[in-house]
């Protein structure tokens, strides 16, 4: 008789969006997956703090700009308060919204415009603790701290732990 294997838990998921279809469509792919189930969807900030303390997902992916209470200030609330890691969503290209995102403590960043199976492997990585942001916007983000360097002549101290290939690429 072999002994019976294991599956770990599947990866908790809770959706918060401002729009009901947005919400229905990412549910729908969480859900298609083997190891991620949705256990809880929000219609605005507030809401998604809330279902944070019920229902303690691994990973919230929280729309940026909704009424109410913006999904940033949700992000901060819900990583002061939990242990669930953020996943920041938006339909707006904005580097402000990627920097208030990183300093509120958000995991992620992503565009909506990102293929279902992205959506899959990011929310896997988010809760295996690594952190990511949409390739278009690291390119920016890479070009704006290496003209910064340009600038004052120095680097700066984010690009200071970079391999010498990898300044190459830069």
């Amino acid at each position: 008789m072999q002994p019976e294997q294991r599956q770990p838990a599947p990866i908790k998921v809770l959706v918060a969006d401002d729009q009901q279809l947005v919400r229905a469509g990412f549910k729908l792919i969480i859900d298609g997956e083997h190891d991620m189930t949705v256990v809880g969807e929000a219609k605005d900030g507030l809401e998604a703090v809330d279902l944070s303390h019920k229902r303690a997902p691994d990973v919230v992916l929280l729309d940026i700009r909704m009424p109410g209470m913006d999904g940033l200030t949700a992000a901060r609330k819900i990583i002061e308060a939990t242990d669930s890691r953020i996943l920041l969503l938006t339909t707006f290209d904005a580097d402000e919204y990627v920097f208030e995102g990183l300093r509120a403590g958000a995991s992620g960043f992503l565009l909506k415009d990102i293929p279902p199976e992205q959506l899959c492997r990011a929310v896997r990585n988010i809760a295996a603790g690594n952190a990511l942001i949409d390739p278009a916007v690291t390119r920016r983000l890479i070009l704006r701290f290496a003209a910064a360097a340009r600038v004052t002549g120095e680097t700066p101290e984010q690009l200071r732990e970079l391999t010498a290939r990898e300044i190459d690429v830069l």
